[in-house]
């Protein structure tokens, strides 16, 4: 009887209800909305840095991230290759030469990361041939061939087919150069990236730098699961023995760091969306009980406990905010879905994003466990909200409250 009778109570003025259930569905749809916004966000952004620049695992001597010296190079490294390839879920392994130094072209210069790849074993970890803005991923004849970013292409005034020289220390700490052509230009949407990485061949750098063939600096490893991680890189670390083999998380730990800061901005938003409709529904909720005076103190003559009233006056909050809420996840849940596959057009700000690493083109991802959440926290609102009305409920006095007109 309760039940029923606190649900009619809720709709005896409509008015009000509906104002205070649509503004409800409005603010929990937004948040839900902005949480997938930024959670799409984030995860594109650490995609792209596993996918583009990091690859999920990587192997270096210990004293190499460090130091960066050419001569802490990994021997034997081909064969540590075809050991790591066989381990279960990985899916690609690329030996990398990594030299810290300088290209430049005829108008200036620029300090770089320069990496040495094979370029078809690079396929596998990294999606840098996808990038490719203008030529090739290295032809199959040409000696000294570069791919640059295309704000490294600005910065140098160099196009495809332009000679840009390589300036480096070889393992003798001998200064060296290469003359390289310009064969692809390549653009990640990530600014910083672009302008500070050139891609080389791996054969063609170890001569330059009079390293042996099978040497190298770093194997990058791409697992075909996130959640795999883990226990590949603990195989690796028997197999690799005394060299350093960290994940993507140790490598870039900002990354880590977005994730966790990105579900803790969602929640308190969130908090702070609830907080607003917690004072509104709390109004909205005395209105109703200094309304029914008259009403509430008849129910008590007749025999009503207080505990009844007080479950009345509770469970009309919680249908109200309830309602509200559950169409707020909904029509959240729907818009958050649609943008799933249609992406969110950023390009007015593209510059901007993209100097951060973002992309101008946002997807949502919508977490089941934040709508979980969100529902249990509009629960709790509603029933926080209908504390201080239910309080001044019991409080009347029924001979007082009969009296009133």
């Amino acid at each position: 009887m309760i039940v029923s009778l606190s649900w009619r109570n809720v709709w005896r003025n409509k008015l009000r209800s509906s104002v205070i259930i649509v503004a409800t569905t409005l603010g929990i749809c937004a948040g839900i909305f902005s949480a997938a916004f930024y959670q799409g966000m984030a995860d594109q952004r650490i995609e792209k840095a596993i996918r583009t620049e990091l690859s999920h695992i990587q192997v270096h001597r210990k004293e190499f991230r460090n130091s960066n010296e050419i001569k802490d190079y990994i021997s034997d490294a081909d064969k540590l290759n075809r050991k790591i390839s066989q381990i279960d879920g990985v899916v690609g392994v690329s030996n990398r030469l990594v030299i810290f130094s300088m290209v430049s072209s005829a108008e200036t210069g620029s300090g770089v990361k320069i990496v040495g790849i094979d370029p078809e074993k690079e396929k596998l970890t990294t999606n840098i041939h996808q990038k490719l803005k203008e030529g090739s991923y290295f032809e199959e004849k040409r000696r000294n061939q570069v791919l640059i970013g295309e704000k490294l292409a600005e910065k140098l005034k160099v196009k495809l087919n332009s000679k840009v020289v390589i300036t480096l220390l070889d393992v003798d700490n001998n200064i060296t150069y290469g003359a390289f052509r310009v064969v692809g230009i390549f653009n990640t949407v990530n600014n910083a990236f672009d302008e500070a990485n050139i891609f080389v061949r791996h054969n063609d750098l170890s001569k330059l730098i009079d390293l042996p063939p099978d040497a190298c600096h770093e194997i990058a490893i791409y697992v075909s699961d996130n959640d795999r991680v883990e226990s590949v890189k603990a195989r690796v670390e028997q197999i690799a023995g005394d060299l350093e083999v960290m994940s993507w998380l140790n490598l870039s730990p900002e990354m880590s760091y977005l994730n966790e800061a990105m579900d803790l901005f969602m929640y308190i938003f969130i908090i702070i969306i609830l907080l607003a409709l917690l004072f509104g529904i709390i109004n909205t909720m005395l209105m109703v009980v200094l309304e029914r005076v008259k009403e509430i103190g008849m129910l008590m003559a007749v025999g009503m406990n207080k505990i009844r009233i007080f479950l009345m006056i509770l469970l009309e909050t919680v249908f109200l905010s309830l309602t509200g809420g559950a169409i707020g996840v909904a029509a959240g849940t729907m818009l958050s879905n649609y943008f799933e596959t249609r992406p969110i057009n950023l390009a007015a700000w593209a510059d901007a994003y993209t100097d951060l690493g973002y992309d101008p083109f946002v997807y949502t991802s919508l977490n089941v466990e934040l709508l979980i959440n969100v529902t249990v926290m509009v629960l709790v609102t509603g029933v926080l909200a209908s504390l201080y009305p239910a309080y001044k409920a019991l409080r009347q006095d029924p001979s007082d409250a009969l009296r009133t007109e």
